[in-house]
C-alpha cells in the first residue's frame, strides 16, 4: 500500500483522537480546559503561520506559476465561509435554540472535512510537508472539540448527544475528507498538485493567523505569546533541520 497514504490516514486518525480527548476533557474537566485552551491556540498558530510561510508556500510557489493567486483564494474562502457562518448565523436570534448549536456544528465539520483533504494534499507532496502541516493541525484539534462540544451544550442539547455530535462533526469528518480526497489528489499532476497546495496553504494561514489568534485574543493569558512564541520555535526547527 501506498507509503503517503498510509502516512497521511496516520496524520487523520491522530487528528481525530486529538479533537475527541478535546470533547472528553471539557466535558469532565471542564475548568481545566477552558482555561488551557488559549495556549493550545497560540502554539498550534504559532506552527501554522512559521510552517506555512516558510515552507508550504514556497513550495507552492516552486510547482505553479499561478500558486499566488491560489494562495488567496484559499484564504478568502475560508474567511467568506467563517463570516457567513460568524455573522449570519452564530451571532444573529435564532428562532430555535438548538440552531445556535447545530449550524456551527455544521461549519466546523465543513471545516474538518477540508483539513482531511489538506492532508490529502500535503503528503502527497512530500512527508515532510504532511508533516509540518500535520504539526500544527493536529495541535488546533484539541480547542476545536472543544469548542464544539460547549456550542452544543449552549444550544440545549444534552451531554450524551453534544458528546456524539461533536465526535461525529469536528472529528471523524477529518480523516472522512482524507479518505475521500486522496483518490483524486493522488493523481493530479504536479501543476495542479501545486495549486492544491496554494488553496491548502491560504486555508492554513487563515485558520493561524485570521481565526486563531484573534480566539486567543479574546481571552488573554499570562503565557499566551511564549505558547506563541514556542510554535515558531518548533517550526522553524523543524524547517531548518530538514535543510
Amino acid at each position: 500500500m501506498d507509503e503517503h497514504f498510509l502516512i497521511a490516514f496516520s496524520a487523520s486518525v491522530l487528528a481525530a483522537t486529538v479533537t475527541t480527548i478535546g470533547i472528553v476533557v471539557v466535558r469532565h474537566f471542564g475548568e481545566w480546559g477552558r482555561r488551557n485552551t488559549t495556549y493550545f491556540i497560540c502554539f498550534a498558530a504559532g506552527v501554522l503561520i512559521s510552517v506555512s510561510f516558510l515552507h508550504i508556500i514556497p513550495k507552492a510557489f516552486d510547482m505553479n506559476s499561478q500558486a499566488p493567486a491560489f494562495l488567496l483564494t484559499g484564504y478568502l474562502f475560508m474567511h467568506f465561509f467563517n463570516h457567513f457562518l460568524t455573522a449570519y448565523v452564530c451571532d444573529r436570534p435564532t428562532t430555535t435554540d438548538y440552531a445556535i448549536g447545530l449550524v456551527p456544528m455544521l461549519g466546523i465539520g465543513f471545516h474538518s472535512f477540508i483539513d482531511g483533504a489538506i492532508y490529502s494534499i500535503t503528503f502527497t507532496v512530500s512527508i515532510f510537508t504532511g508533516v509540518l502541516a500535520a504539526i500544527g493541525m493536529v495541535l488546533h484539534e484539541f480547542p476545536e472539540g472543544i469548542v464544539t462540544y460547549l456550542l452544543l451544550i449552549r444550544g440545549g442539547f444534552s451531554e450524551k448527544t453534544s458528546l456524539v455530535s461533536a465526535f461525529l462533526a469536528a472529528a471523524l469528518t477529518t480523516p472522512l475528507g482524507m479518505l475521500v480526497s486522496y483518490p483524486v489528489v493522488n493523481r493530479i499532476d504536479v501543476p495542479l498538485l501545486g495549486a492544491s497546495l496554494s488553496l491548502s496553504a491560504g486555508a492554513l494561514v487563515y485558520v493561524g493567523a485570521t481565526h486563531l489568534l484573534p480566539a486567543a485574543e479574546n481571552e488573554p493569558r499570562r503565557y499566551s505569546l511564549v505558547a506563541l512564541g514556542s510554535g515558531i520555535v518548533v517550526a522553524i526547527g523543524i524547517i531548518l533541520g530538514h535543510q
